[in-house]
């Protein structure tokens, strides 16, 4: 072997490993600030595409408003209030239907679900029912709720949580199956008994899905309102937007639009928070 052959032979046998380069796809791993500015900047660009088509007068003022007829009646509505209420005592009554209703799907749907994930008896008996009104638009069984709870909160509170209930529950079950056997095998080997097992190992396995579960609710819920507060209200968002829409009021159609819009958001940024909370493992495997 030559003395240059030699030479460069040393040198690939002392090369030092070569790290493995991380590998970042396109959707995985964005910068959350960055997410957050491309969502504002398409907000604004579908608020000039609205104003665009007004200006241009390309659909009649009756079925879309200009942003400043919307913006103009929300301060009327502000300030003087929308069939017998004010904006405050409308959106309070809508909060506190969609509250008291997520507040019960949670306290129930969560310990069914996770009761249903870990017992075939209880998935047996109770997943025929779930699934089959899940599918079920909640007008269908709007008129079965004022038949049966008639026309005061509790029929409106029913319809709400009715439609929260199952993909909470749903959620749930499908956490506890997606628990690792190797985890639950690896706590049992060290000596965790049957409650260890489940509060450590199972409900934080489950706790991704079931917040997953709880937005998807709440959007479902907030999607509900309307159809809920057809049932002799005299005050809410939902209220304000049928009594609009008698009136062939667009503009006040688009303001109550814009506040289910705006409460969604909140609701669904508040979970996202908890979720941060609970699970800030989730998507960083």
């Amino acid at each position: 072997m030559t003395a240059i052959e030699l030479e460069t032979t040393t040198k690939i046998e002392r090369a030092p490993p070569s790290r493995p380069k991380t590998v970042r796809m396109a959707g995985f791993g964005l910068d959350g600030k960055r997410t957050t500015a491309i969502s504002i900047a398409t907000a604004f660009v579908l608020i000039f595409i609205w104003w665009g088509a007004t200006a241009l007068h390309l659909a009649p003022s009756l079925f879309l408003p200009r942003p400043g007829e919307v913006l103009h009646q929300f301060g009327v509505i502000y300030e003087n209030g929308y069939a017998g209420a004010t904006l405050g005592e409308h959106i309070g009554a809508s909060l506190f239907r969609i509250g008291l209703a997520a507040a019960l799907a949670l306290l129930t749907a969560i310990p069914i679900g996770l009761l249903m994930g870990l017992n075939r008896w209880a998935k047996g008996i109770l997943d025929t029912p779930i699934e089959f009104y899940w599918p079920l638009p909640p007008l269908s069984y709007l008129p079965l709720m004022i038949i049966w709870l008639g026309i005061g909160e509790t029929s409106k509170v029913a319809v709400l949580f009715l439609a929260m209930f199952a993909p909470i529950c749903l959620s749930a079950q499908a956490g506890v199956r997606s628990v690792s056997v190797e985890r639950a095998n690896a706590a049992r080997a060290l000596g965790a008994n049957r409650w260890q097992l489940f509060a450590h190992i199972v409900v934080p396995s489950a706790l991704p899905e079931i917040l997953t579960g709880v937005r998807i609710a709440v959007g479902i819920g907030w999607g509900t309102l309307v159809a809920a507060e057809l049932i002799a209200s005299t005050r809410g968002i939902g209220f304000l937007i049928m009594s609009a829409a008698q009136f062939l009021a667009t503009d006040v159609v688009f303001v109550g639009i814009a506040i289910i819009s705006v409460c969604a958001f909140g609701f669904g940024f508040a979970v996202r928070l908890v979720e941060r909370l609970l699970v800030p493992w989730k998507g960083k495997a």
